[in-house]
């Protein structure tokens, strides 16, 4: 027969050890997610903690992005529009040679059409930049980087190789809009949502 005191012993010890595998397994969770949203959002993760001071609220930012960017139901583009969006940009490649201030600034409008036409909502630059950041992570550096050029345009602070360095930026992110129609994380999600 046990005192109560061993019971009581029994009782803490039991108490203890579910106390250290909760944390065991929550630590093992959490690496889990550091780890899944470094490789989601790449670069963008960095930014993130070095923009809100701590790992904990970039990653509830960026849980948000995620969150806000699959309530706005993203869709495919038609084969129409994204024969019409190449055809659009064939077009502004052109227009480089002999405008190159003028194609930067199109370049500009016709990825917030590719947003708009793909379901994004059209907000604040930042914004757009922030929910692009969710399914396209691997090339939104380069609409930020087109972004500081092109303001530097509008500005009339940029030179012609500055104009060609964000067109080739704004070329790399509108490849990513237009050849992505539905990226195999995103059906996995909406499988799961299902």
């Amino acid at each position: 027969m046990l005192t109560t005191n061993e019971v009581i012993l029994i009782v803490v010890l039991a108490a203890l050890a579910l106390v250290a595998v909760f944390a065991v397994v929550s630590k093992r969770s959490s690496k889990n997610r550091h780890a899944e949203l470094k490789r989601r959002f790449g670069p963008e993760y960095d930014r993130a903690v070095e923009q809100h001071g701590s790992v904990e609220r970039a990653e509830r930012e960026l849980i948000a992005r995620e969150k806000r960017v699959h309530k706005q139901k993203l869709h495919p583009l038609s084969e129409a529009d994204r024969s019409q969006f190449a055809s659009d940009w064939r077009n502004l490649q052109t227009r480089f040679v002999d405008d190159p201030s003028g194609a930067v600034n199109a370049a500009d409008d016709l990825i917030k059409q590719v947003m708009i036409a793909r379901g994004y909502s059209s907000q604040s630059v930042e914004q757009r930049a922030e929910d692009l950041s969710v399914e396209h992570a691997n090339v939104i550096e380069h609409y930020r980087a087109a972004r500081v050029l092109a303001d530097a345009n509008r500005e009339g602070r940029a030179n012609t190789e500055e104009l060609r360095q964000a067109f080739v930026h704004y070329r790399a992110l509108f490849a990513d809009l237009l050849e992505t129609p539905n990226p195999p994380e995103r059906q996995m999600q909406e499988a799961r949502a299902s």
